[in-house]
């Protein structure tokens, strides 16, 4: 979607966190990479205690033979965008300045793996789906409205993210319940979109007591959706 060829991720060490900028510049971005143009942030800092600035790089580029280019700040309703802000924002479960910071709904994506099938019998069956809680930058727990995507269709849907303390499950989970649907989605690769985050996370008396939330929950995301 983005157009870029390569991506590399390098391990932020105590020894890496000790480089130097001109260090940096020369072994990483001209002997290892063999950068020619450079793009980044207007607050961009780089190198052992952010001694590297844009002027730093301006002064790097005609001696190691590359190019710079500072990308201006963006802003939305006068505030400066940024990653922190965005963070921030999912943090908060407020999805909705998240989504209008990075222009688009965020999203979690994995394989639908076998649940325990609790929310098929009450009603609400519940696609389990499988994602990286260490790696991924997820939201602040809680039920969200979406719309979860797979195999080219789009389908309005609800999500818990977090555990489910009703059935005593401590442990954190994604599952969405695809609005108005059935379909079986084991082993497929989904997409969920989150639009709005609807409530946090509840124990309720029985399953049937969480049916009725779940039905009001159901309501207030076909409003959104």
């Amino acid at each position: 979607k983005t157009g870029i060829d390569h991506l590399i991720i390098h391990p932020f060490t105590r020894e890496f966190s000790r480089t130097q900028s001109l260090d940096f510049v020369r072994e990483f971005l001209v002997n290892k990479i063999g950068v020619k143009h450079l793009v980044i942030g207007y607050d961009h800092h780089f190198g052992r205690n952010r001694e590297g600035s844009f002027d730093h790089l301006k002064e790097f580029g005609p001696i190691y033979g590359f190019e710079v280019e500072e990308i201006a700040a963006f802003d939305i309703d006068q505030v400066n965008v940024s990653s922190t802000k965005i963070r921030n924002a999912l943090a908060e479960g407020n999805i909705e300045l998240a989504n209008m910071y990075l222009g688009a709904p965020y999203s979690i994506s994995g394989r639908v793996i076998k649940g325990n099938q609790i929310g098929r019998t009450i009603g609400f069956p519940t696609a389990n789906i499988e994602c990286d809680f260490m790696q991924k930058l997820l939201p602040a727990d809680g039920v969200y409205a979406g719309k979860l995507h797979v195999n080219g269709h789009t389908y309005n849907a609800m999500a818990n993210l977090g555990s489910r303390p009703t059935i005593g499950s401590k442990q954190r989970k994604l599952e969405v319940h695809c609005i108005g649907t059935d379909i079986q989605l084991y082993e497929s690769e989904v997409r969920f979109e989150l639009y709005k985050f609807l409530r946090g996370i509840e124990e309720f008396a029985n399953l049937e007591a969480l049916k009725k939330q779940l039905e009001v929950d159901k309501k207030e995301a076909n409003l959104v959706l």
